[in-house]
């Protein structure tokens, strides 16, 4: 069992807190935030045995979670690693790759770091907000597995099976243009839906009315925290530009062929876009392993 340091004690460090601990991989879990709010409610909800300063529980960790905004992760990585034990392993969870691991490429630690990326979340945040089994069944993407050695990377892996991950291997470039289509737009679109909505309709109460589950489950993305996202947008500012931008040539498509009347064309153009169904539900149908 191993010592676990997680930075970052909100829905994500937190859901992992509560698993590893159930789950026997960790003999203790120290917790580190800024704020601290998040680092009392995590004790008081028992997800970390205790809260210490940064460089007190580096100094402890087995294993070091980065586990907070992506902004944070860069600010934070090459420190904890400059002060990171010998035989210690770093992992962080961020949403983007690339900037990370250019940013720490010629580190003379960088084997004890692997880069990695679970896709699990919700739309809230906070310690509060952590989930029992969040992680169950979720992929999880590990970049540039070749820089880590083989003992983080056994560390590593020993860790995304105790979270129930499924994990895939991919670069640090075709991780961030991959998710920047399947994850990054999808939060762009909702928070962009959400403030046509807002700009137009006046009255919370007609919003509040009538709108269906299906206004619903498309905004959902809109209530999550910009403080996470802002982040991730500038990172990966590139290919998520490149994928607005052909969002946008669709979209006027669509909108082209409803002001000429041409309903057979927005058929065509619906009927191609249900082909996502068989490949969503064959994912959920993918048993966990």
């Amino acid at each position: 069992m191993k010592i676990v340091t997680i930075i970052g004690l909100g829905l994500i460090g937190g859901s992992a807190a509560r698993d590893l601990r159930c789950e026997g991989f960790a003999s203790n879990i120290i917790g580190v935030d800024q704020n601290p709010y998040h680092a009392s409610t995590a004790l008081e909800l028992g997800l970390v045995d205790e809260v210490l300063p940064l460089e007190e529980a580096l100094g402890k960790s087995d294993v070091v979670v980065l586990a907070v905004p992506v902004n944070a992760i860069s600010a934070l990585l090459t420190t904890v690693l400059d002060q990171l034990p010998a035989q210690a392993t770093l992992i962080d969870f961020g949403s983007t790759k690339g900037v990370l691991c250019e940013q720490v490429r010629n580190h003379p630690k960088r084997g004890q770091y692997v880069a990695a990326h679970p896709i699990a979340g919700t739309e809230n945040s906070g310690p509060s907000a952590a989930l029992e089994h969040l992680y169950l069944g979720k992929t999880n993407i590990v970049c540039e597995r070749e820089a880590s050695s083989e003992g983080a990377l056994a560390t590593a892996m020993a860790l995304f099976g105790a979270l129930g991950l499924q994990t895939v291997f991919m670069d640090a470039e075709t991780h961030d243009k991959h998710l920047a289509y399947i994850s990054h737009l999808s939060h762009v679109s909702s928070f962009v839906l959400s403030m046509t909505v807002l700009d137009v309709e006046k009255a919370e109460k007609d919003i509040f009315g009538l709108a269906g589950s299906g206004f619903a489950s498309t905004v959902r993305l809109a209530k999550s925290s910009p403080a996470m996202w802002a982040p991730i947008f500038e990172q990966n500012s590139a290919f998520l530009g490149q994928a607005i931008e052909e969002y946008i040539s669709i979209l006027k498509r669509f909108q082209q062929h409803l002001q000429n009347g041409e309903t057979d064309k927005l058929y065509e153009m619906m009927e191609h876009a249900n082909k996502i169904r068989p490949v969503l539900e064959g994912k959920s149908k993918t048993p966990a392993s």
